[in-house]
């Protein structure tokens, strides 16, 4: 059975639970429940398995924090022996408005500290990434408050159905693949 890893980028606790830099956790959780399975904690991730007709996922939320999420993507990555072509990683981006959601094959961290470590732990940059836009909302100077974070009740409004595209988008990339998935819901 072809093994897919879906990463959701976040920071493990409370106090960052509902923050706009926990969308990829959010993401995942939702992705989760579609199809019915649960997190347990293991080893640098709360980590979740599914079947998707005749594929498996591996789903992850690491427990690293955000600055060092590459930790647990090589740990699950190889010891579930997945090639690059089948990680998928959710992340926010502050570059795209608010609930745009993108999906690239490969590209650089920009200024994301999650997708860097990760580039840098494997070595490579050509992994597929979900980009969930999280807007730009903020005075020069405060991104980190910002991306840190609550929603407020204006963004929740809109996330609800951003998230449920955002697992639209997952599931026709484990079963149509990258290139199909992109010229279908890019620029929705």
């Amino acid at each position: 059975m072809e093994k897919y890893l879906i990463i959701g980028l976040g920071n493990i606790g409370e106090e960052y639970a509902n923050t706009r830099h926990n969308i990829g956790f959010i993401v995942a959780d939702a992705l989760a429940s579609d199809l019915g399975v649960k997190f347990s904690i293991e080893r640098h991730a709360y980590k979740t398995e599914a079947k998707l007709k005749n594929k498996l996922l591996i789903i992850i939320k690491p427990t690293t924090y955000m600055n060092l999420s590459g930790k647990a993507v090589k740990y699950w990555m190889d010891k579930e022996k997945i090639p690059l072509e089948n990680i998928l990683v959710v992340t926010d981006d502050v570059d795209l408005d608010l609930g745009v959601l993108r999906l690239r094959t490969k590209g650089s961290g920009g200024s994301h500290n999650g997708l860097n470590h990760i580039i840098e732990t494997l070595l490579f940059s050509d992994w597929s990434r979900l980009r969930f836009g999280i807007g730009k909302d903020y005075a020069r100077g405060f991104q980190i408050d910002y991306v840190i974070g609550q929603w407020s009740k204006k963004e929740e409004k809109i996330l609800g159905p951003r998230i449920e595209m955002a697992v639209s988008i997952i599931k026709s990339f484990v079963l149509a693949g990258a290139t199909q998935t992109m010229s279908e819901f890019n620029n929705k």
